[in-house]
C-alpha cells in the first residue's frame, strides 16, 4: 500500500472529493487581475469603483478618522471591550516573549572575519481584516498587535466598508496606525501599489476569500505576504481515551467557519470513531449554525481508524492539518511525536476555541498541507534576518585565496580581480 493508506485500517467517514473549481478558479484570477490593473493605473478611482460594484457602498472618505475610531470604541458593548483587550494583552505578551528569542549576532568566524545578522522590522505592514458573517474581533488582534510588537513603523488596516463597527474598534485598540474603509482584491492593490489616499505597504497580512487570497498571490513580489490561506481544517488524534462528546463538540466548532472547512479524527479506536459520528449527529440537531456546520461535516468530515500510534502520527503528519488536537493517554508526550501541523493543541482541555479568540497564539495558521514546511503567523513574520560581514586583513588573508581560486575556476574575471585587489594592494583600504 502507498504511504498514504498504509497506515489506515478503515476509513468509517469519507472525506468527499471536492467539486473540480477550474473554472470558477480561472475566473477568479482573470477578475483579480483586472483589478490590480485598474488600481494600479487608477488608484483611488478604481478603489472607489469596485467598492461600488462588490460592496455596494461608496464611502464618502477611505479612511476611517479618529473621531470614528473613539465612536467605535465608545459603541462597543463594555464586557466585549474587556474580553478584546484580554486578548490583546495575551497575545500581546506572547508576541514579547517570541521576539526575546529572536536575537542579533556577532561572532568572529575566523581571525579578522566578522559575521552577525541584526533583526530588522518591516518598516510598514498592511494587515487586511475580513468582515465575514460575524464581526471577528480576534481577527484584527492576531494580525495587528505581533506587528507593533515587532517594532513596525506603521500598521495600515484594511477592511470592508460594511464590515461591523466594531471592527473598526477592535483595529484601533490592537494598535493599527490607519484604518481604511476597502475591502476584497481592490484592497490588496492598494496596499501594493499605493493610491494618493492607501500608503504602499512592504508587507501584506491577514486572511480573506478567494479574492483576496488570488489578488495576495498575483501582488506577491514586490511586496510580501504571509501565506496563502485555504480553508480552515481541524483535526483530533484520539486513542481509546477520547471523550465523544469532546470531540464532536471541537469539531463542529469549527465547521461552523465555514462549509469548505475540512474536519477529521484519526484514531486506533474503533468504538470511539463510531460514537464520535453518532455525537456529531446528535448535537447538529440543536447547533443554531448547523446550516454551515452540517454541510462541512457532510462533504468535508473524515474519521479514519489506524492500526497503531505510529500509524496515527504518520497520517496525522501526511495530513498537517492548520489546528491538531491530541486526545491521547498520554498527550504531551505524544505531541512531542508529531512535526507538521499549524498549531499543536495538547490534551483535552486544550481547545483551538481559545486560540482563535484570546489565550495569546496567533490564529492566523498554514491550511492546504502546508504545515509541512511553515509554521503560522507569529511575531517572527513581522521583522527580517538581515546578515553584515566586516573584515580587517587578517580576515582578507583568510578567506581571499580560496574566493579567487573558486572565481577563476568559474570563469569569472571580475569576481577573481576583486577577491584579489584586497589581497594584492591593501593599502587602497586604508588601515
Amino acid at each position: 500500500m502507498s504511504q498514504q493508506t498504509d497506515s489506515i485500517r478503515s476509513r468509517i467517514k469519507q472525506l468527499k472529493a471536492p467539486r473540480s473549481d477550474t473554472a470558477t478558479g480561472t475566473a477568479v484570477e482573470a477578475t483579480v487581475k483586472e483589478i490590480l490593473a485598474a488600481v494600479r493605473d487608477e488608484g483611488d478611482a478604481a478603489v472607489r469603483r469596485y467598492s461600488l460594484a462588490f460592496d455596494k457602498i461608496e464611502p464618502d472618505a477611505f479612511e476611517i478618522t479618529a473621531a470614528e475610531r473613539a465612536e467605535a470604541v465608545a459603541a462597543l458593548d463594555p464586557q466585549t471591550r474587556a474580553d478584546t483587550e484580554f486578548a490583546i494583552a495575551n497575545v500581546r505578551a506572547f508576541a514579547k516573549a517570541q521576539l526575546a528569542t529572536i536575537l542579533p549576532l556577532e561572532i568572529e568566524l575566523r581571525p579578522g572575519l566578522h559575521l552577525g545578522h541584526r533583526v530588522i522590522p518591516i518598516r510598514r505592514v498592511g494587515a487586511y481584516v475580513p468582515g465575514g458573517r460575524y464581526p471577528l474581533l480576534s481577527a484584527p488582534v492576531m494580525t495587528i498587535v505581533p506587528a507593533k510588537v515587532a517594532g513596525c513603523a506603521e500598521v495600515v488596516a484594511c477592511l470592508p466598508p460594511n464590515a461591523h463597527p466594531a471592527m473598526i474598534a477592535g483595529c484601533h485598540l490592537s494598535g493599527a496606525d490607519r484604518i481604511f474603509r476597502v475591502g476584497g482584491a481592490q484592497a490588496i492593490a492598494a496596499m501594493a501599489f499605493g493610491t494618493a489616499t492607501i500608503p504602499a505597504v512592504d508587507k501584506i497580512v491577514g486572511p480573506g476569500n478567494a479574492y483576496v487570497n488570488e489578488a495576495k498571490r498575483q501582488v506577491f513580489g514586490p511586496v510580501g505576504i504571509d501565506q496563502l490561506a485555504g480553508p480552515s481544517e481541524i483535526y483530533v488524534v484520539a486513542d481509546e481515551t477520547g471523550h465523544p462528546e469532546i470531540i464532536a463538540t471541537d469539531l463542529l466548532a469549527q465547521a461552523e467557519h465555514d462549509i469548505h472547512t475540512r474536519v477529521g479524527l484519526i484514531t486506533t479506536h474503533r468504538p470511539l470513531a463510531e460514537a464520535v459520528i453518532a455525537e456529531v449527529a446528535r448535537q447538529l440537531e440543536t447547533l443554531s449554525t448547523a446550516a454551515v456546520a452540517g454541510i462541512a461535516w457532510e462533504r468535508q468530515g473524515e474519521v479514519t481508524v489506524v492500526g497503531s500510534e505510529a500509524d496515527m502520527i504518520a497520517y496525522s503528519d501526511l495530513i498537517a492539518a492548520e489546528h491538531l488536537q491530541v486526545h491521547t493517554r498520554a498527550p504531551r508526550a505524544f505531541a512531542e511525536r508529531l512535526s507538521n501541523y499549524g498549531s499543536l493543541f495538547i490534551g483535552p482541555m486544550a481547545s483551538v476555541v481559545y486560540s482563535d479568540k484570546c489565550c495569546g497564539t496567533n490564529h492566523t495558521l498554514p491550511t492546504m498541507g502546508a504545515g509541512r514546511y511553515t509554521g503560522g503567523l507569529w511575531v517572527g513574520s513581522y521583522v527580517k534576518i538581515a546578515t553584515h560581514q566586516w573584515l580587517d586583513a587578517a580576515g582578507v588573508a583568510a578567506v581571499g585565496p580560496a574566493a579567487e581560486r573558486q572565481s577563476r575556476s568559474e570563469g569569472l574575471e571580475g569576481h577573481r580581480r576583486a577577491a584579489a585587489l584586497r589581497m594584492e594592494q591593501p593599502g587602497l583600504f586604508g588601515s
